[in-house]
């Protein structure tokens, strides 16, 4: 199942310049699996794994399919030493990245002593980065937000960046909001505080050696190209899943010109051989087809199109035919 990988890296390629975010129970391997068959280019993140959970667990969670590549493994933790044994296990499987979480405000997260929290604890983060990259190859990034709580200067937002660039992170994903530990969800965390890109912008011009991408409130290809004169890279997430047609226009927008733009039918298309293959290995088409609700937004028809998966991939035994019928609802 693995597609075949471009033959020659377009002008001014950065395996991060466009991204899609790690979002829990949403970036799954069958969501970067279509996502894939819009963009080649497009660097993809898991859901962010635990050590614990990589550790201890019976469920595989490093399983993905190589033809999702480049994918990067985002890891939740702050033990030096589990990071670093989670790092290589991920390296040995074939991820191209490993991105460590220090960005999420979850309650849950914070419990684990892992996530925005450790904003806070910048030597520590440090030590993480500088194990896992003795012990691996590929790069070991951190996903990052501007501030938390009264943390919020750009002098603490600095500090932190230059331990951790010491310890030899190369590149940084800048959340370009402050986190609140206590009174706002995540939710609320994502839309509340406000953004300052300004802020990931300065940090470029002082830290020029680093590749900085930069994440939140990024919806359109004319905002990320805006972006893209002042960092080098962007990191799109809800408006990634809930409209992925987007994903169609990056390779040509932001790679290489002579890319061709994919539709959303062809996408969906090309997704039959790898949906007849999990379907025989015993998965449900709705574990698939819920990534593909939003494939269509812009169509005619894109509402019979939700309705139809919705009311008929749960359903026992059901194939492909159920996207067969739910395409010709559409008109684009």
């Amino acid at each position: 199942m693995n597609q075949q990988k471009p033959t020659k890296k377009p002008p001014h390629f950065y395996r991060g310049r466009f991204s899609v975010a790690p979002m829990l129970d949403w970036t799954t391997r069958h969501c970067r699996y279509f996502h894939r068959q819009f963009s080649q280019y497009a660097l993809l993140y898991t859901e962010m794994v635990t050590t614990g959970a990589i550790i201890h667990a019976k469920y595989d969670h490093l399983d993905f399919d190589l033809a999702e590549n480049p994918v990067a493994l985002q890891l939740g933790g702050s033990d030096p030493e589990q990071l670093q044994h989670c790092a290589k296990l991920a390296a040995k499987r074939g991820y191209q990245e490993i991105n460590l979480n220090v960005g999420c405000p979850s309650d849950r997260v914070q419990n684990g002593m892992f996530g925005a929290c450790l904003m806070a604890k910048a030597d520590l983060v440090a030590q993480c980065v500088q194990q896992m990259q003795e012990e691996v190859d590929i790069p070991v990034t951190v996903k990052t937000r501007i501030g938390i709580d009264e943390l919020d200067s750009y002098a603490f937002l600095c500090d932190f960046v230059q331990k951790v660039t010491l310890a030899g992170c190369q590149e940084l994903i800048v959340h370009a909001r402050k986190a609140w530990l206590s009174g706002l969800s995540p939710k609320e965390n994502r839309e509340i505080p406000p953004l300052d890109y300004e802020r990931v912008y300065q940090l470029k011009r002082d830290f020029p050696q680093l590749l900085i991408s930069i994440n939140g409130g990024i919806k359109t290809i004319e905002e990320m190209q805006q972006h893209l004169r002042y960092v080098d890279g962007v990191m799109v997430g809800r408006e990634a899943y809930q409209n992925p047609s987007l994903l169609g226009y990056i390779d040509q927008a932001l790679f290489d010109p002579q890319s061709p733009i994919v539709r959303p039918r062809e996408a969906v298309q090309k997704m039959f051989p790898y949906i007849e293959q999990q379907l025989a290995q015993g998965v449900h088409l709705n574990h698939i087809t819920r990534h593909m609700l939003g494939a269509f937004q812009h169509c005619k028809g894109a509402r019979q199109w939700r309705r139809h998966l919705s009311e008929n991939a749960h359903k026992t035994g059901v194939g492909i035919e159920v996207l067969e019928q739910a395409l010709a609802f559409l008109e684009e």
